[in-house]
């Protein structure tokens, strides 16, 4: 999907110059939330009909959005309807954080655990993790119980596999060779 990517790169940085100069955070959950809107197979069919209007759509996708819209961010989604736009919020979304989080000089970080992970904990492993990455983390939590014990972080394209599956299939490897 680099060609959506691509295509999305420019909406993602207007949007995010946009929001240098505005409340960035605001901003964030107002991407964030369209990214979550135009992911929905609902929203892609209703953009696709042709008996819809674009300011139907604009307006359609206005209303679904919670967070409160001013005049920049409802311009923003009547420009996307108008050019046809509306199936790459979901990549917009993306690098609009990316964006942000380059800006911030931080990162965002998958955090797989084998269990439940208290708050202090989850504090003393981010301190950890962002001394090894070097930059802040922005971390989010998933139980998966197949890792067996330990955790698997994945910041971008880093991976940090500390997990008990991933020992025991280094050892298997180890073994059989």
């Amino acid at each position: 999907m680099a060609e959506l990517a691509t295509v999305a790169r420019p909406y993602a940085e207007a949007l995010f110059r946009v929001a240098q100069t505005g409340d960035m955070n605001a901003w964030s959950a107002i991407a964030s939330e369209l990214g979550q809107i135009g992911a929905i197979s609902d929203v892609q069919a209703f953009a696709s009909n042709p008996n819809v209007t674009q300011a139907q759509l604009a307006d359609t996708i206005a209303s679904l959005v919670k967070a409160p819209l001013n005049a920049e961010a409802k311009n923003f989604i009547a420009m996307l309807a108008e050019n046809g736009r509306i199936s790459l919020l979901p990549e917009i979304s993306v690098q609009f954080a990316e964006l942000k989080n380059a800006s911030e000089g931080a990162a965002d970080a998958t955090i797989f655990s084998a269990f439940e992970i208290s708050g202090d904990q989850l504090s003393q492993l981010v301190a950890t993790l962002e001394k090894k990455f070097g930059r802040k983390l922005n971390p989010t939590v998933t139980v998966d119980q197949s890792l067996i014990g330990g955790v698997r972080v994945v910041v971008g394209d880093e991976v940090l596999d500390t997990s008990v599956r991933a020992k025991l299939q280094r050892m298997h490897v180890a073994l059989a060779s």
